[in-house]
Formats: C-alpha cells, sequence, structure tokens
C-alpha cells in the first residue's frame, strides 16, 4: 500500500506528539489530507454503508465494492441485500438497479462544481476551497474526525464527517449528515492504493432490456 503523505505530513497528523503537543489546526489537517488525496491515482476497498435517522428514523445497512480512479472514474457494486451499480467513466455517470430493470445515464459534474460526497473520493473538488473545517469525535482508535462543512449551502447534505487514520491520512470511513437529521456512512476495509487500475474497469455496458432514463425521461 502506498504512503503518500511525506514524513512532515506524518508528524502533522499525529493527535498529539509524545510531547504532548496539541494536534493541529483542523485547516492544516484539511490541507495535510487534501495534499495526501492529491498523490493517490487510483484506489478499492470493501465498504459497509448504513444509514440511520431521517424523518421516517428508518435504519439501513448495506455492502458491496468501490474501485475509483483519477479523474472522475470510480465502480460501486453494491451486493447484499440488493444488487446495485454505479459507473462512471469519468465524463457520464450510470447507475444501475437490476430490479427496477432501469439504467440512469447523468452527466458527471465538472470539477469545479463536484462536491457530491462519493465524488470528493474521485479528486473532484477541493477540501480546503469547497469545506470549512473543524474537529468531531471519532470513536475508532488511532483515528481523528474532521467535520467538513460546505463554504456554499448544499441541498443534498448539510455536512460531512472523514475519519481518518491519524498518521497515515487514509480514509476510514466518510459520514453525510442530510437536512432530514440522517446520517449515511461509508466504513471502509481492505484498502489498496495506487495499483495501475485500467481504465477498461470504468466503461459500462447497458444491458439489453432495461429502460434508459435521461434527465427524467425513459427512453
Amino acid at each position: 500500500m502506498s504512503l503518500v503523505a511525506a514524513v512532515v505530513l506524518v508528524n502533522l497528523v499525529m493527535a498529539t506528539s509524545p510531547a504532548g503537543q496539541e494536534r493541529p489546526a483542523a485547516e492544516a489537517m484539511a490541507r495535510a489530507l487534501q495534499t495526501r488525496y492529491q498523490g493517490i491515482r487510483d484506489f478499492s476497498a470493501n465498504f459497509v454503508q448504513t444509514y440511520r435517522g431521517g424523518v421516517l428514523r428508518t435504519q439501513t445497512s448495506e455492502r458491496g465494492t468501490v474501485v475509483i480512479k483519477k479523474p472522475g472514474r470510480m465502480r460501486w457494486l453494491y451486493t447484499d441485500p440488493e444488487r446495485k451499480e454505479f459507473v462512471s467513466d469519468g465524463q457520464t455517470l450510470y447507475s444501475y438497479l437490476p430490479e427496477d430493470r432501469q439504467v440512469i445515464v447523468s452527466v458527471l459534474p465538472a470539477a469545479d462544481q463536484a462536491t457530491t460526497p462519493a465524488l470528493f473520493l474521485t479528486g473532484n473538488g477541493n477540501i480546503s476551497r469547497d469545506f470549512v473545517a473543524t474537529y468531531a469525535e471519532s470513536s475508532a482508535p488511532g483515528t481523528v474526525a474532521l467535520k467538513l462543512t460546505p463554504r456554499q449551502s448544499e441541498p443534498e447534505y448539510e455536512y460531512l464527517v472523514v475519519t481518518i487514520d491519524a498518521v497515515t491520512l487514509q480514509i476510514r470511513a466518510l459520514t453525510t449528515h442530510d437536512r432530514q437529521g440522517g446520517d449515511s456512512t461509508l466504513t471502509f476495509t481492505d484498502l489498496e492504493e495506487n495499483v495501475g487500475r485500467s481504465d477498461n474497469e470504468f466503461a459500462f455496458r447497458i444491458p439489453r432490456g432495461v429502460d434508459i432514463i435521461t434527465d427524467g425521461t425513459a427512453n
């Protein structure tokens, strides 16, 4: 697994130094995280996505795998409890729902317009530019959590919480707090970085016999 952060960044992101020195300011931590992920070309992981709260006080759990390659390429494959697939080739996003026999086709937002949490992982967007960073509580040993509040109001969510390894800055979890009071959390395990993913992994072939929906209109 490639360690992109330099030694100076390793020292920077320690919650406290052996001498008890206070941790750096949250904005400095956010800049360090941005610097690290600028050096990540691709990564893959297993994930568990949980949702709790909201207007209906619901609770759900899903799992699957994710592969991401910059710029803007990603493949999210949900395997349990329902199969779903979300694929971006860097320009177009395909959302495939086999049970509904539908493929939703949309244009991937430009890098300076992408603040959707999933796109945050693909390198579209900039932490320091797009968010105000403060510290949040982290329950996982050896990690720190940053609360990222968008500088411009977002209809989809109120803020994000990124939980990262305190030494390597590797993302362990990403929580989205929506405006209905719900929290959607992606927890990552078995991460691999910079293994040289092929662009072919992000090509999507629309299955036969499905409805294709573009801009809300089925074809």
